[in-house]
């Protein structure tokens, strides 16, 4: 599920969101989202919520009490819209909207200054500083998507474009339980922003303020689009990853609920050909430029259908997180094989591993695997959207916990790419004092963030049982005991956690095996 806005300089806003189909509606009619400040920035901040009315098509903006107002007028070249901006809270406060139900749209917040819309005769132009001339290029800005109808409540935040401001959402559902997401790891602005300074070719994505302010990285088709690096910065890839299918077959199961719905792509020339069980041709698609992987459109078009459209989504994701290729069954949800390809989606990497919980919106097909910063309830409450510090970890409260260093490597035991799901393998890697290497030992267990544990897969006790990461669960599988020799043990296989292969390098996996006194069993809290 997803929100997608469909935005051109001069073109209309929609927001097109697919949910099933509603009997009955539940929730209230305007649901209270609170706007809370805790950016430590002192500016003024500027709230706008527009979008399109479900019932109607029409498009228009809500103001903080939740009534919709369509636009009207427009002229070419462009009016100025009128302002519906809604005075957000300064630094420490909050405010609340309400999103009436049967809408879908934008919560925009600007700091500062105001935003600047402009009215053609087809519709809104909204902002877009990644286009010569727009007027806001220097303000501080940012977004969150939502649609709220009989269905329920889908919020989420927004890389897809750029990457500015930080800030979480959260929804409450009639039975009081919150789900928040989009959190940043301590100092995680600034560790894409500097990661992406950094990287040869995408230095000219992040853009500064004359006043030394850095407002936004943009996203890669954003960036290239606007001449700040190069338009064919992915072909090698790309060419390489379409080219592994002229001898063997690519295969696609789009529907994680339908495992038996299969379709199997080989490459002639440039043309990747599907065909169904029966073999019978249902899609095909030209090698696809940097352009249409970045946008997931041109070359990828995904018409919402039940067969084009699904394919061309899990196609461009494999193409963004780099595992088209090496691996041919997609699409491939084990976050620790993404983006190990050369060049690599870096802006798409690096969001995701500064994200507390490892999700995030950072190209548009993301939420193919579940991988989006996205909160939804059928029968939602109430919401929230929390604009978070710019140099800390925001205010969602932080996982204590000591990284464990081996004496092998003095590597730590990290969740790969900070990707807090079920069966995450777990594995080595150089400590970095991020959240994916903090654990807390608690009752006999290694415990992560969200509520995971340490676990021994299928509550294995052989030699060879893979270590990953689940939802506690008070099984004998996920307890462990770091004892004075330095053994962490499994005590219903009476066996070590221990280095696979006595590798040394970062990605190394860890499984049981029989105590042996080994470096690569051995361990130590940091």
């Amino acid at each position: 599920m997803r929100t997608r806005a469909l935005l051109a300089v001069l073109a209309v806003f929609i927001a097109v969101a697919v949910s099933p189909p509603a009997a009955q509606a539940i929730g209230p009619a305007l649901l209270p989202v609170t706007v809370s400040n805790n950016t430590g920035r002192g500016e003024a901040v500027h709230l706008y919520v527009i979008g399109i009315q479900l019932s109607s098509g029409r498009l228009g903006y809500v103001n903080q009490g939740g009534t919709f107002t369509p636009w009207t007028g427009g002229a070419l070249p462009p009016a100025p819209a009128p302002d519906v901006s809604i005075p957000g809270a300064g630094n420490g406060g909050s405010t609340t909207i309400q999103f009436p139900r049967g809408f879908s749209g934008r919560v925009y917040f600007s700091f500062g200054e105001k935003l600047k819309f402009f009215l053609t005769p087809d519709g809104l132009v909204q902002p877009a500083p990644w286009a010569g001339g727009d007027p806001n290029r220097d303000i501080l800005f940012d977004w969150s998507e939502f649609t709220y109808n009989d269905a329920g409540l889908w919020l989420n935040s927004s890389q897809v474009d750029m990457f500015a401001v930080p800030h979480a959402v959260s929804v409450t559902g009639a039975s009081g339980a919150t789900k928040r997401t989009g959190d940043l790891v301590a100092n995680g602005r600034d560790n894409v922003i500097n990661t992406l300074r950094g990287t040869s070719g995408l230095a000219n994505t992040v853009y500064a303020r004359s006043d030394g302010t850095v407002l936004r990285a943009l996203a890669p088709g954003k960036a290239a689009g606007a001449g700040l690096m190069s338009n064919t910065y992915l072909d090698p890839y790309i060419a390489s990853a379409w080219n592994a299918y002229t001898g063997k077959n690519l295969t696609v199961v789009p529907f994680g609920d339908q495992p038996n719905t299969r379709y199997f792509g080989r490459t002639s020339g440039n043309v990747m050909r599907f065909t169904n069980s029966s073999g019978a041709q249902v899609a095909q698609f030209n090698r696809p430029s940097s352009s249409s992987v970045w946008g997931c459109d041109g070359d990828l078009p995904a018409p919402n259908d039940q067969v084009v459209g699904p394919i061309s989504r899990t196609l461009c994701a494999a193409l963004n997180r780099g595992t088209l290729g090496t691996i041919d069954t997609q699409p491939s949800l084990n976050a620790a094989d993404f983006y190990k390809n050369n060049p690599t989606n870096v802006y798409a990497k690096v969001i995701h591993a500064n994200m507390q919980d490892g999700k995030a919106y950072a190209f548009a097909f993301d939420d193919v695997g579940a991988f989006e910063s996205l909160v939804h309830d059928g029968d939602p409450r109430s919401a929230g959207l929390h604009l978070t510090p710019f140099t800390g970890g925001g205010t969602n409260p932080q996982p204590t916990g000591v990284p464990v260093i081996s004496s092998l490597n003095n590597k730590c035991i990290d969740v790969p790419n900070s990707n807090f799901v079920d069966s995450a393998p777990l594995q080595m890697w150089t400590c970095n004092n991020t959240n994916a290497q903090k654990w807390t030992f608690t009752g006999g267990t290694l415990r992560s963030q969200n509520n995971k544990c340490m676990d021994v897969q299928a509550a294995g006790t052989a030699n060879g049982s893979p270590i990953q990461l689940y939802t506690c669960n008070g099984t004998a599988a996920q307890q462990f005991v770091l004892n004075a020799a330095g053994d962490l043990v499994n005590p219903q296989a009476n066996r070590c956690v221990d280095i696979k292969d006595v590798n040394p390098a970062d990605g190394a996996r860890l499984h049981l095996w029989d105590c042996l006194g080994a470096a690569n069993q051995k361990w130590r809290k940091g």
